[in-house]
């Protein structure tokens, strides 16, 4: 299983251009993308919040802003975004061990199922889950139990891939193995002491923990 942004695919550049478009077009100040590191994660909603000045954080406000970012990702979301380096090859290896494959992402549901559509094309996921109002977002352990039920899969038989804190505190309450990955959007220390058993430095490493 697999968290989606900062996992499979590289797409903080567009989110943040995207998110700074909006502040810029209402008067607030635009972001860093070393700002957006920490910012993304949670959902679109709390990826607002936090961009907006505490001022500005008006249940109104956040929900306006909320709807108007999605428009603006909706029209730039592949700009730049992109597979990070090794991913395909990786896919490749998992596929040719007929290994069974899923995503799940606190990206917007059809966000999350229209990137693995059109940018990982080539490989056969079983199921691909993005945020939805039925279930709670990640950390909570809800859609990863949900994925390996209609897998018929154990919860401990799977290998959990992502970049951050909600990724490791979700797999370890699902009952699978947190594996940190390195190449995305946050550290060893953040993954390691949020729970990773494993910690990699690119994705071919994967297959050492098969």
């Amino acid at each position: 299983m697999f968290d989606l942004d900062g996992t499979l695919l590289d797409t903080l550049e567009d989110i943040a251009d995207s998110a700074n478009r909006v502040l810029k077009r209402h008067g607030y100040p635009t972001r860093s993308n070393d700002d957006y590191r920490y910012f993304v994660g949670d959902g679109v909603r709390m990826l607002v919040r936090r961009l907006l000045p505490v001022d500005a954080r008006s249940d109104n406000v956040i929900e306006s802003m909320h709807d108007e970012f999605r428009e603006e990702y909706g029209r730039n979301w592949k700009t730049k975004t992109k597979p990070y380096d090794g991913v395909p090859e990786m896919l490749d290896g998992l596929v040719a061990r007929q290994l069974r494959l899923a995503v799940l992402s606190n990206k917007p549901d059809d966000f999350t199922k229209q990137c693995v559509e059109e940018l990982l094309p080539a490989w056969t996921f079983d199921i691909v889950m993005g945020y939805h109002d039925r279930l709670p977002p990640k950390p909570d352990p809800a859609g990863a139990l949900q994925i390996a039920d209609r897998l018929g899969i154990k919860p401990g038989e799977f290998l959990y891939l992502g970049d951050t804190s909600i990724d490791m505190k979700t797999a370890t309450a699902a009952g699978m193995k947190p594996v940190g990955v390195l190449w995305g959007i946050r550290g060893f220390d953040e993954l390691k002491g949020s729970g990773a058993r494993s910690i990699i430095e690119k994705p071919g490493d994967v297959f050492t923990l098969l």
